[in-house]
């Protein structure tokens, strides 16, 4: 590491060309600056090269320098980020479940575009992708369906998320050989939150995985394209389904006792969250808040 204040006294003599002025500059004797100077070229190689009414730069002394404008860009930058004063510059990074991030992706830009300095970078991952990326530090904000026993998290409750029953309009789902009928349109968590939600439609059913499974889909944008094509039923999140394109194609299948998940706000209990990042949180729960939220894309229901 070298030196800091030989660095400063460097950047002096090449700013004023010439030791005298460096050393009236830094309130240091011309020895002191020679000295310092003389310390770096030990390490360095020649720097500068004196001449009687010029200082000219080496390539090494050229390289010194814009290391130095580096080290101070780095300075300021860490001053900026361990005052967090400025809600509204700086990055915030956010990682999130398909499902609700299709219904806050347009809410990010949103608040970026009346932003323009924030930096958002929003990803989505499953429970623990997210909690791995969040413990991690790779991502300060994390959004997860189980709440996390680890001590060096801390959760917050978010937002409420039921699953759905979605069949293609005009369907009519009252039997377990109706969905035998329609099959399945699977996705990554689908078997699990298809026997989750009809075993209190269907007590007593034989099993999601008995039924014909009519397509698959890892996209959650895509996994409802096949429903509304009428090539079969699926089992999804609330989020997902509003945020669909089409939602005059499809259809929820209401009763029995509903399943909802509960979704958990994350990030490292250690230390306190970010000022920018509070303030991305409190817009996104005022927005999840928001009856138009709730109501965007409604489709019909049987």
């Amino acid at each position: 590491m070298l030196n800091p204040q030989w660095l400063q006294t460097f950047a002096a003599v090449v700013e004023h060309g010439s030791f005298t002025r460096a050393s009236e500059h830094m309130d240091l004797t011309q020895a002191a600056v020679s000295q310092h100077v003389q310390r770096l070229e030990e390490r360095l190689g020649l720097l500068l090269i004196r001449r009687p009414r010029q200082i000219e730069l080496t390539p090494a002394g050229a390289a010194l320098l814009d290391y130095w404008q580096e080290v101070q860009l780095a300075d300021r930058r860490l001053a900026e980020r361990l005052a967090d004063k400025d809600v509204r510059h700086g990055e915030v990074s956010l990682i999130t479940p398909g499902s609700i991030g299709l219904a806050l992706h347009p809410v990010l830009l949103a608040l970026q575009q009346a932003n323009r300095g924030l930096a958002i970078r929003h990803r989505f991952a499953p429970d623990v992708e997210a909690l791995d990326a969040v413990l991690h530090n790779q991502y300060e904000l994390g959004l997860v369906t189980l709440k996390p026993d680890d001590p060096r998290i801390a959760a917050e409750r978010f937002a409420k998320e039921p699953l759905e029953l979605v069949v293609p309009a005009g369907e009519q789902v009252a039997h377990w050989h109706d969905l035998e009928r329609l099959g399945f349109i699977d996705h990554p968590d689908g078997y699990a939150m298809a026997t989750r939600l009809l075993a209190r439609r269907f007590p007593g059913n034989p099993g999601v995985r008995n039924l014909p499974c009519h397509g698959f889909s890892n996209q959650i944008s895509l996994i409802l394209e096949p429903v509304a094509q009428g090539l079969g039923f699926t089992v999804i999140p609330h989020h997902a389904r509003r945020m669909f394109s089409r939602p005059d194609a499809i259809r929820v299948v209401e009763g029995g006792e509903a399943v909802v998940d509960t979704l958990w706000l994350i990030h490292r209990a250690e230390w306190p969250l970010p000022s920018r990042a509070a303030f991305v949180v409190e817009h996104l729960k005022q927005t999840m808040r928001s009856p138009e939220t709730t109501t965007k894309q409604r489709p019909r229901r049987s």
